[in-house]
């Protein structure tokens, strides 16, 4: 039996979690959150907690027991605690601006890149003298928070030779000797 998939799901105070058929709903402090899930996984809510079981052991069966498993319990944690990614920006001359939804991108480039940040994301950038830039985003969402957080990287990754880039916080970046002069 999955090892993910039999462990339940405890339910934290102050959010309420539904079952209507196959569609799932998590209503928390930090928002709402709707999944919908295969027939081949059944899941019961009882006293706080919310376990999952599948039909059979087939392969397909199988993988989707743990996956629904682990897709509930991120949206109660989104909707009770929130996700957190934040991204540094190294380089020189390089910036980042927040104003509202909208992220303005200083990397290099002839012109700023503006990205517009879903509503359901909380944006924010600071910039401290002497330190790269920290753009950090907030939501109750993983899955969009990571896409988000992607998107931004995508921009301008992080290369081996000086680490000028987008990375995100406490990322190891695998760095490489450049050309060494001929003697």
């Amino acid at each position: 039996m999955s090892r993910i998939g039999k462990s339940p799901v405890t339910i934290p105070s102050g959010v309420e979690v539904k079952v209507d058929g196959t569609m799932v709903t998590v209503k928390g402090p930090k928002g709402e959150l709707a999944q919908e899930i295969d027939t081949c996984v059944k899941l019961s809510v009882e006293d706080g907690t919310i376990t999952f079981t599948r039909e059979s052991d087939a392969p397909d069966h199988r993988s989707k027991h743990g996956l629904y498993r682990a897709l509930l319990n991120n949206m109660v944690i989104g909707v009770s605690e929130g996700f957190k990614k934040e991204l540094e920006i190294n380089g020189v001359g390089y910036r980042a601006n927040a104003n509202g939804q909208l992220l303005e991108l200083a990397l290099g480039f002839s012109h700023p890149v503006v990205i517009e940040i879903p509503k359901e994301v909380k944006v924010s950038a600071q910039t401290e003298k002497g330190k790269s830039p920290v753009v950090t985003l907030e939501s109750h969402d993983k899955q969009l928070v990571g896409q988000v957080a992607a998107k931004i990287r995508s921009l301008r990754k992080p290369e081996p030779y000086k680490g000028k880039g987008i990375r995100f916080v406490g990322e190891e970046i695998r760095r490489k000797a450049g050309k060494s002069a001929a003697k």
